[in-house]
């Protein structure tokens, strides 16, 4: 996922412009399904503490017993009542001897389960729903009369406001004529929509069949096949994490970027994100030079309503991708970068457990940069490695200490709180490290040589401890120790012994934006012809805080226009740094910003902002407005900041 965790201080995306053509046919894959992280060779020690250390906590799940290796889904979609109705088949693998199967649920509706006996007869079976739990949902039970039983089938449908699945009207589409929905099953959500073993440790293909009306297009993160005007068939024969199983809806079309592929979007917006995202093919063709073949024959792109609220999702083979990032100049395309290097760190390999999430997103932001340097230099890529590690300094003075450990331990807390730029930055600065330690060329062999050997598996930081010291630490001895190592992973904060990165393509801006706070030069006559959107953000997000005067902010937005910018990253610099400076004349300009647009790392800053000051009021009536159009992640967050304080006066309107 494109980081969804910047802070209020926080506030740059890493951007980029990226090319090309990839045309190689899709490889053979080894689809077997791993149900834990232990199985494989390298597992840790079987140890019962060890192992208890390792699950996943946030799941209900008896994946130690008996794993899901395969779901079918058989559902219909009624945007009459807004939910998902039907039948899912679960294909089990038996590890232990059990009668017992526990999935995950959160507000499903179970109608009966039937379970396939030794005659091949579906046959009722009973099951439980425990009491709801605010974080991991309600556990539902089934009781077996076989301890080998095969396949169980359960007929349910969803509630009509899932956590997963957001339901759109015509009137919050781009095109105003048919409705939308579109599933986020990332971290523990699936479990909304689907009644299964909700946790990444656990890896199952998957295939469905979605009944909708014949003006409505489906797509899924898996092949898809038309069967006729209303059912589509898709096929996912690589075995995933439940997370990973996503489903969208509406009126969409597609548009062809090459052979392996396109774009899904809603025909007003196809043309332009067509043009926008035209250099993706180059991307899988460079990254995939470098780290091994892309696994997962195709690579299309969903664009999604505005409501969409993350920057982008990594679901295989049809990442799904915000439309804030449709800039008219692909300032904003490094976000696909960001999740076509998923396709190897996190879909390929993947984090068993929410705790090891640094595994998914440190990598990630890794391989991102360095397809950014292969595609525009080296100084392109320092200056994004700077902007994040800026961006990681003032996040980590409002976080918990514990929390900036990478190995965190979440416990049963929301996995949402594992989110923060820790995983993705502090995992990023780790890797370098590792590669400034034992050189470029032997760690991008071990990095290839990881994503081969963990191949469609889900594995623990302990697993990767035990790769990374029998193929650098042990072969090239006395670079990098292990106390180095255990500083980086469980260590609180950054190692002192970091060298931060540092971009002198930024030294201009610095001289530039002190010369006018000293006065020695206005706003209009700065020489600022030549900088990319990384320089612009540079020059608003180091501005001083707080003592700015509302003369100074006047000028910089007569020179430059930023608000009501069509940027929507440069609309939420300028916009956070005029709050936080009291300059409240961009209000009706922000009211819109907040309105046409959901994601929720661009909006729920500002909300904070404004939530801690007078205009309160001001602040929940937008909110209030706008609430039908968020996703109801971000209904959430924004229901709690509202909920408990009372109404302020405001005078703004």
């Amino acid at each position: 996922m494109y980081p969804r965790y910047r802070s209020t201080l926080s506030c740059v995306l890493l951007l980029t412009l990226l090319c090309s053509s990839y045309t190689s046919a899709a490889p053979h894959v080894d689809t077997t399904n791993t149900h834990t992280a232990s199985t494989d060779s390298l597992a840790p020690t079987s140890n019962p503490a060890d192992r208890q250390q390792n699950r996943d906590t946030l799941t209900y799940a008896n994946y130690d017993e008996v794993s899901v290796n395969h779901v079918d889904l058989a559902l219909r979609l009624d945007f009459e009542t807004n939910r998902l109705s039907g039948d899912v088949t679960l294909s089990l693998d038996w590890h232990r001897p059990s009668q017992t199967l526990k999935l995950d649920t959160r507000d499903l509706t179970i109608n009966h389960v039937s379970a396939l006996n030794a005659k091949g007869q579906w046959q009722k079976v009973p099951f439980s729903l425990a009491e709801t739990d605010a974080v991991k949902g309600a556990a539902l039970t089934i009781e077996l009369a076989d301890e080998k039983t095969q396949k169980v089938k359960i007929n349910y449908h969803t509630s009509e406001n899932p956590s997963g699945i957001q339901w759109l009207t015509p009137a919050q589409t781009q095109g105003k004529q048919l409705p939308f929905m579109f599933s986020q099953s990332q971290a523990i959500h699936a479990r909304s929509w689907i009644p299964l073993q909700d946790t990444p440790a656990v890896r199952q293909t998957y295939s469905a069949t979605i009944t909708a009306d014949k003006a409505i297009t489906v797509v899924m993160s898996a092949d898809r096949k038309s069967l006729s005007t209303t059912q589509t068939q898709f096929t996912m024969p690589q075995a995933i994490p439940a997370y990973l199983i996503a489903i969208a809806a509406g009126h969409l079309q597609f548009a062809p970027l090459d052979k392996i592929s396109g774009i899904w979007a809603e025909p007003e917006m196809l043309d332009n994100a067509s043009k926008e995202f035209i250099d993706t093919p180059e991307m899988i063709s460079i990254t995939a030079k470098r780290y091994g073949d892309y696994r997962w024959g195709r690579y299309d792109l969903l664009i999604l309503p505005p409501s969409f609220p993350y920057g982008g999702m990594e679901n295989p083979r049809l990442s799904f991708i915000t439309p804030t990032v449709i800039a008219g100049d692909k300032s904003l395309v490094s976000l696909i970068a960001h999740e076509l290097a998923h396709s190897w760190s996190g879909n390929l390999v993947t984090n068993a457990t929410w705790r090891d999430l640094w595994l998914n997103e440190g990598f990630t932001t890794y391989v991102e940069n360095r397809i950014m340097e292969d595609l525009y230099g080296q100084d392109r890529a320092l200056m994004e490695q700077t902007i994040g590690y800026s961006e990681l300094l003032a996040e980590l003075e409002e976080l918990p200490l514990e929390d900036s450990v990478l190995h965190i331990t979440l416990g049963e807390r929301d996995p949402d709180d594992a989110f923060s730029g820790v995983p993705y930055v502090k995992g990023q600065l780790f890797l370098r490290f590792l590669e400034h330690k034992f050189g470029r060329e032997r760690f991008d062999t071990f990095v290839k040589n990881y994503f081969n050997h963990f191949a469609f598996q889900s594995i623990t930081t302990a697993q990767f401890r035990q790769y990374l010291t029998l193929n650098l630490l042990q072969k090239y001895p006395n670079m990098v120790s292990e106390a180095e190592v255990d500083t980086w992973i469980e260590g609180q904060g950054l190692p002192s012994f970091l060298v931060p990165p540092n971009s002198h393509a930024f030294d201009d801006i610095d001289n530039q934006r002190q010369a006018w706070l000293e006065g020695k030069v206005a706003a209009a006559a700065l020489s600022t012809h030549t900088w990319t959107v990384h320089q612009w953000l540079r020059f608003i997000n180091e501005m001083p805080r707080l003592n700015l005067s509302q003369a100074q902010l006047a000028e910089l937005d007569s020179a430059f226009h930023f608000t009501g910018t069509n940027n929507n990253e440069i609309a939420f610099a300028w916009y956070s740094l005029a709050l936080d400076s009291g300059y409240y004349h961009v209000l009706p300009d922000l009211k819109q910003h907040l309105t046409e647009i959901g994601r929720r790392r661009l909006i729920v800053p500002l909300y904070q902002k404004l939530a801690s000051t007078e205009h309160y009021n001001w602040a929940k009536g937008v909110y209030l407005s706008a609430r039908s159009g968020y996703h109801p992640q971000t209904q959430a967050s924004l229901d709690m900041m509202f909920a408990d304080k009372p109404m302020a006066h405001s005078s703004s309107h």
